[in-house]
């Protein structure tokens, strides 16, 4: 099954994958649906976060990329419709996010999600 995944810098040496951090876990967002995904990369963008490229991949790659690093996978489904804050982080993405150009350098350092912050933008943008 193909998805779509956010990428930082794609086919250059320094590409990265766009994830979110969540209680202490990384978890790499896969969509189900292009539109989900290009959706989600504008509202990136509005937050002055660089853009990711939308890229179609195997699910099984992503798992087995997830699984070596020790992150986590989550498929946002076509029509996904959150049930709890958390699940709002996978159509919204945090105020925060590592610069593309040195998160490597700044995995450890990356600041945990305020959930209450990330509730009243949502708020906000309805």
């Amino acid at each position: 099954m193909n998805i779509y995944v956010l990428l930082y810098n794609s086919g250059t040496d320094k590409e990265g994958i766009h994830s979110i951090e969540l209680k202490g876990r990384t978890i790499v967002l896969m969509f189900e649906d292009k539109d989900d995904a290009t959706r989600y990369c504008g509202l990136l963008e509005a937050q002055d976060f660089p853009l990711p490229t939308v890229e179609m991949i195997d699910i099984e790659e992503i798992r087995e990329f997830c699984i070596k690093l020790d992150y986590e996978c989550k498929l946002v489904e076509k029509n996904f419709v959150p049930k709890t804050s958390e699940d709002r982080l996978l159509i919204s993405p945090p105020q925060k996010n590592l610069e593309v150009e040195n998160w490597e350098e700044n995995v450890d350092n990356q600041a945990k999600i305020d959930i209450n912050t990330i509730k009243e933008n949502l708020e906000k943008l309805l």
